[in-house]
């Protein structure tokens, strides 16, 4: 059973959202919250697996709601404009208002299939001019740290993106992606061999190194 907990101001979008719910058997709806505050004591109280999150609310918006860390969201608002900071951050899926219960259905599947608890980024949303492009995450190389920005490395290609490297790592999957240096993360099911002089090679021949800091980490990896 997936606990859920439903965060919208309006009583009659989550008067919805339980009766959709409420027709499934994988699902438990664990509480409602209508305001920020109200969410995040909700999250810390009942430790839900799964938000569905409104963004526009009274003391705040949804992405408040993200500081009380909760292991998987689903956005739902009225408002598309939102759509690329959401999944930047993430989430599993973004529900436009009004919503049938097709796309309501699909999108609480996909969080099932992704194991709420252990849901990690699944691509990086980057600004390119007018545009922006979905990296997929399985198929980044290596990620190295540049003041406020990450640049992430997809074979030939590299994209810029503005976070920081700590919390690009901790919404990385630990047991594909590793930190061998403060500025650098690696996938390392691209790495070829680790010598005796801490330098991690990938398998395009690029050369990283890797701090003692980190060799710990990196020793625990290579015997899963």
């Amino acid at each position: 059973m997936v606990r859920t907990l439903i965060v919208d101001d309006e009583r009659l979008a989550r008067q919805k959202i339980r009766t959709f719910l409420e027709g499934r058997a994988d699902v438990t709806v664990v509480g409602e919250a209508g305001n920020v505050e109200d969410a995040i004591a909700a999250i810390e109280r009942e430790k839900p697996d799964l938000v569905l999150l409104d963004i526009q609310m009274p003391g705040g918006d949804g992405f408040d709601v993200l500081r009380a860390r909760p292991p998987a969201v689903i956005f739902v608002t009225a408002h598309d404009e939102h759509a690329v900071r959401a999944f930047e951050v993430a989430a599993v899926d973004y529900l436009l208002k009004p919503f049938d219960r097709k796309r309501f259905d699909q999108a609480i599947d996909r969080a099932i299939r992704n194991k709420p608890r252990d849901l990690h980024a699944s691509f990086f949303t980057v600004r390119k001019r007018d545009r922006t492009i979905f990296v997929p995450v399985k198929d980044v190389d290596w990620i190295e740290a540049e003041g406020k920005y990450v640049r992430i490395h997809v074979r030939e290609q590299s994209y810029l993106v503005r976070d920081a490297i700590a919390a690009v790592a901790r919404r990385l999957d630990e047991k594909l992606f590793v930190r061998i240096h403060r500025c650098t993360i690696v996938n390392f099911r691209r790495v070829a061999e680790i010598r005796d002089d801490a330098t991690v090679v990938l398998r395009d021949g690029k050369e990283l190194v890797m701090s003692r800091r980190f060799r710990a980490r990196v020793r625990s990896v290579t015997r899963l």
